[in-house]
């Protein structure tokens, strides 16, 4: 972890002075922009990313535009790696205050072909993760009575779409787990929100969209594109501000009015 050189800019105390946030899988895509804007909003960020020379060379890019990050490797498939990644962050820094659970996989297949080490991989990866994180954030904020964790969760997660067996019921579990840990840690004074993007332009949907999921987002989303990770990047700023103090518990879909449309032609 590359992260020495902030380390003596860190809080000594609990007027939190320099707020830590960590962005799981944060070296490209929604991550990277979620950790970028983070970075201008202010607060050091960890992005935590099973590339590390992604997120070595994300954190760069944001110290070179004078904010603060760093890089650590962190596998949201494995515990022992959530725990590693933790124990540098507090040997570091002594705190998390911001917790993002952005790392998540997808697989395409049909229900009755779905593997079950697709469904396993996916579960675990979308969901016990940032369970796990969950629990070793909220430990770290409780110290100080302040935090925020931001699940990024998926319209898939509301709405079923084909092909979308394992990733759907992970994202939908997601959002549950959200509500269930809203209101376990908000007399802790931590809130938990979940984002639920729609299509949004990375690597992940350009690898995984093909030309007719693409032409059925096209029409059926009312603003008739795919979003941008700003849009995502940009909710979360909100969420992780002391504006959004009193909202917790709820799901924010960032989807250009695809969950709010019906028939869009008349």
């Amino acid at each position: 972890m590359n992260a020495s050189r902030h380390a003596s800019q860190r809080s000594t105390s609990d007027d939190s002075a320099l707020r830590i946030a960590l962005v799981t899988g944060g070296a490209m895509g929604i991550g990277a922009a979620i950790a970028s804007t983070l970075a201008a909003d202010g607060f050091m960020v960890a992005i935590a990313d099973i590339n590390l020379d992604a997120a070595r060379a994300h954190a760069a890019a944001i110290d070179a535009a004078k904010g603060s990050a760093c890089a650590l490797y962190l596998d949201a498939a494995d515990p022992s790696s959530i725990d590693a990644a933790f124990a540098e962050i507090e040997k570091t820094f002594g705190r998390c205050d911001v917790l993002i659970n952005n790392a998540g996989i997808a697989g395409v297949a049909s229900f009755l072909d779905c593997p079950l080490d697709v469904w396993s991989r996916v579960l675990a990866t979308n969901v016990t993760g940032p369970m796990l994180c969950g629990q070793r954030a909220a430990r770290s904020m409780s110290t100080h009575s302040w935090g925020r964790i931001v699940n990024i969760a998926s319209i898939s997660g509301v709405r079923a779409s084909a092909g979308r067996t394992a990733y759907g019921t992970s994202k939908a579990a997601l959002i549950g787990l959200t509500r269930q840990m809203a209101v376990e840690l908000a007399e802790a004074g931590i809130t938990v929100n979940a984002i639920s993007p729609g299509p949004i332009e990375t690597p992940l949907t350009r690898d995984h969209h093909s030309a007719e999921t693409r032409n059925g987002y096209h029409r059926t989303v009312p603003m008739r594109r795919y979003g941008e990770p700003s849009d995502i990047a940009g909710t979360v700023s909100f969420l992780c501000s002391e504006r959004a103090g009193y909202i917790t518990g709820h799901m924010v879909a960032v989807d250009g009015g695809f969950l709010a449309a019906g028939i869009l032609d008349i």
